[in-house]
């Protein structure tokens, strides 16, 4: 008899956020930014204890499960690897700079991103941003990658817990400049990180993988900070500068208050 269900083959539509990974489904539930709309998965998946959790929450929330041939997962990935289960959810809500701005505490920090291409480098971005306690990650309107279903997976849940803006690089530059954050942009030939105080409200400017900071966005700048390097190396991958930059910060401002 018909079941109503399409047939095993048939790759369903996934409308809103494709979710790959039990990661980041796992994130997106006990998060709660948004709602998980249903699941699918590997009917032939052992039920370890993260997926009895997920199931858990799962269920909780009242968002459908429904097992599916890997193959069929296999299909409807975009990211070649979903571990055995994908989730349709919401789009993730996506608050302004000045709303950012309005909710920060006394040690904000910002992520500036320009024209970062590929995806694992925004997604490992925003994962050390999550470690780091950033307040929001700041990308262009139209250039560099969004919030796809591979940056999604790799940033590991960061995406779930940082926001996203997506505001012209130089407006968001001057709202925060207004609101009294130092703006601190990322250059081979900047400061060490060491040698700046990067207590306090601050944003970090961070370059594409291939032209780095614009010119005109490190004129605005208060301070460029630079990463010392051996071995005659010129550049860091821009999410290595990221976490490097962003842990530096965690260390002063946890030694600030041990003093």
């Amino acid at each position: 008899m018909p079941t109503g269900r399409p047939p095993v083959d048939a790759v369903p539509p996934v409308r809103g956020d494709r979710l790959e990974g039990r990661n980041v489904v796992e994130e997106a539930l006990v998060r709660r930014r948004r709602r998980v709309h249903r699941i699918w998965l590997d009917a032939s998946a052992r039920i370890d204890e993260k997926l009895e959790g997920v199931l858990a929450m799962a269920k909780a929330a009242g968002v459908a499960v429904e097992p599916v041939a890997r193959a069929l997962l296999d299909r409807m990935s975009q990211t070649g690897v979903h571990n055995g289960i994908i989730a349709e959810a919401e789009g993730l809500p996506q608050p302004s700079v000045k709303e950012a701005i309005a909710s920060m505490g006394p040690d904000g920090c910002f992520v500036l991103v320009d024209e970062v291409q590929y995806e694992h480098n925004l997604g490992a971005i925003l994962r050390s941003a999550l470690g780091a306690g950033v307040h929001a990650v700041i990308i262009p309107t139209e250039r560099g990658k969004g919030l796809t279903p591979v940056v999604q997976r790799v940033s590991m849940g960061g995406a779930e817990a940082v926001p996203v803006i997506r505001e012209g690089l130089s407006s968001a530059l001057a709202q925060l400049q207004r609101a009294g954050v130092r703006i601190v942009a990322a250059d081979m030939d900047g400061v060490p990180a060491w040698d700046l105080d990067l207590t306090g409200p601050v944003a970090f400017v961070l370059g594409g993988e291939d032209k780095g900071v614009s010119d005109a966005l490190k004129k605005r700048a208060d301070t460029i900070v630079g990463i010392p390097l051996a071995g005659g190396l010129q550049s860091l991958n821009v999410s290595v500068s990221a976490a490097v930059l962003l842990f530096e910060r965690v260390r002063q401002v946890q030694g600030t208050r041990t003093e």
